[in-house]
């Protein structure tokens, strides 16, 4: 640390539980008491001892688990601040009740996340994947032509979850011709596409189907088999929420019998080892959970995870606010 970044005296003290980009941490370190945590080494309980009691803040992904237990440690804590969009790792009843601040960095993953899922919606739809197999393997020459495929433009999307990346998938569909409607837990005022508050109603009217809504036990298994059946042997679902929202094992049936025509992945029930009965599919069009993995979004998303901190020292609005 540099004389410059030495934070003043009266800085507030943040527990850090997660790694984040260089230009956030040297923020860190320049405006907060920094107590950098692995919950799960030998000697966290001790070191939460001597600096829990301190600590206003925590700055973490959303898969640390910053549950109850954690939180009574921690008696002078005013402000959750997640690196990620997704907190599920995080007792949300448990900072609920202790009346706590909340923030995550959708906001600044929305559009980069939003982009992969159109990306992997024409990839899986065009079948690029397997085109590209066809020319490296000597099938143009040997088989001839890549056999035809669907159009993209015109087709139905629905967009599973409104929240700010659901929003902006919505923004981008019209570019693509597509012809977007939604479902979500409540319709949403300044929303103007089409509300579909039935979900397998919605899979039935629609070519492509993109779930994008928070991971949990509130949504876990939100996509079965009725829903998969609705949209149907030329449908295409697309996941770039959270594996748990998807039943896997439906899933997995429905493409191998034909009753949902394909999948586009970007998560998974397994991470980073993906049933293999998936990944064996031809059916399937997989990503790495990189849905918001770019140089520039990651930064953009630590940035910000240090944004909510200093907002709420300050007394301003949080940039990121959850709770």
């Amino acid at each position: 640390m540099t004389p410059d970044q030495i934070p003043a005296a009266d800085a507030p003290h943040v527990l850090m539980l997660s790694d984040t980009r260089p230009d956030a941490m040297r923020r860190l370190q320049a405006g907060f008491h920094l107590h950098r945590i692995d919950l799960k080494a030998a000697d966290a309980g001790d070191r939460l001892a001597q600096v829990g009691p301190l600590c206003r803040g925590i700055a973490a992904d959303g898969q640390q688990p910053v549950d109850a237990a954690l939180l009574a440690r921690l008696p002078a804590l005013e402000i959750v601040s997640c690196g990620s969009a997704g907190y599920d790792g995080f007792d949300i009843d448990a900072i609920r009740a202790r009346g706590l601040r909340l923030a995550n960095t959708a906001p600044a993953l929305a559009q980069e996340v939003a982009d992969m899922a159109l990306l992997l919606a024409q990839a899986a739809w065009k079948r690029v994947v397997a085109a590209d197999a066809w020319v490296r393997d000597g099938d143009w020459a040997a088989k001839g032509a890549f056999p035809l495929q669907r159009g993209f433009r015109g087709r139905r999307l629905g967009i599973v979850g409104m929240g700010t990346i659901g929003r902006s998938i919505a923004g981008l569909a019209p570019a693509l011709g597509l012809q977007a409607s939604y479902w979500s837990r409540s319709a949403k005022n300044d929303v103007a596409l089409p509300f579909q508050p039935d979900l397998e109603r919605l899979a039935a009217d629609s070519d492509i189907l993109i779930v994008i809504v928070p991971g949990g036990d509130g949504t876990r298994h939100l996509i079965g088999a009725p829903v998969m059946r609705a949209l149907g042997p030329d449908g295409l679902l697309v996941n770039i929420a959270r594996g748990s929202v998807v039943d896997e094992q439906a899933l997995i049936e429905t493409l191998r019998s034909g009753t949902l025509g394909a999948a586009a992945l970007d998560v998974f029930a397994r991470e980073p080892d993906p049933d293999p009965r998936l990944t064996a599919l031809p059916n399937v069009t997989l990503s790495p959970h990189q849905g918001s993995g770019t140089v520039e979004t990651r930064d953009a998303m630590a940035a910000m995870m240090v944004d909510n901190l200093l907002a709420h020292f300050a007394g301003r609005p949080l940039p990121g606010a959850v709770l």
